[in-house]
């Protein structure tokens, strides 16, 4: 069977069953549980260092009123850094790599923070659409391009996640591909191009990291914007 480079992007199924969802539920469970240890235990320990860094970084811009959302952007930044690291794995399916899913999660966060600021503030957060000062005859041009731009927010959000993540795995994989041909061909070209995959490797980590981090940073200036 020939498969082709994007063969590794098709969502996994058993006996016609999606397997996204177990996916998707599985990094979870890799994630230690609370017990009577749980002050004594060090990754224990370690991950909840790294969930208080998690939240004081993404708390810092916001006020006292979104302060509630701490939970909703931590949990889902530690969701996003296991998938997308966890897919960086041979032989793992990323399900951050499908647009319909990171969309899934971008839609309802972006609507639930427009809905808070419409809620709360409904003067404030209407009066972005229109910047003070803005001279008469540009109103309706100027009211209709920040209404277009308040509504691909979501999908900007979504796609910007899928593009990089896919754009990291097809590299990847083609330069896996060339220095697997190029072996018995020209070994030091071979050598070369390994080292320049185990470089990339280290970057789609990084990349991986940061998407998550972008991702989650951008909802909470967006819920800044209307707390």
């Amino acid at each position: 069977m020939n498969l082709s480079f994007f063969d590794q992007f098709t969502s996994p199924s058993f006996l016609g069953i999606p397997l996204i969802l177990i996916s998707v539920l599985f990094p979870a469970l890799m994630l230690p549980s609370p017990n009577n240890r749980w002050i004594t235990n060090r990754l224990s320990t370690l991950q909840t260092w790294f969930l208080h860094l998690i939240t004081k970084q993404l708390m810092i811009p916001l006020n006292k009123k979104s302060h509630k959302w701490a939970l909703v952007l931590s949990s889902l930044m530690m969701f996003l850094l296991i998938i997308n690291l966890l897919g960086l794995l041979p032989y793992t399916f990323t399900p951050t790599t499908q647009l319909s899913m990171n969309m899934a999660l971008a839609f309802p966060l972006w609507l639930a923070t427009l809905l808070t600021g419409l809620r709360n503030q409904p003067s404030i957060s209407l009066g972005h659409l229109l910047p003070e000062g803005t001279p008469t005859p540009l109103i309706p041009a100027l009211i209709m391009i920040e209404t277009t731009s308040l509504l691909i927010r979501p999908l900007a959000l979504g796609v910007r996640l899928t593009a990089n993540l896919t754009a990291g795995h097809l590299l990847i994989q083609l330069i896996s591909t060339a220095a697997i041909t190029l072996l018995p061909i020209m070994p030091a070209i071979s050598i070369l191009t390994a080292s320049i995959l185990l470089l990339l490797t280290l970057l789609e980590v990084a990349v991986a990291m940061i998407q998550a981090y972008v991702f989650v940073l951008l909802l909470s200036l967006y819920l800044q914007e209307n707390t």
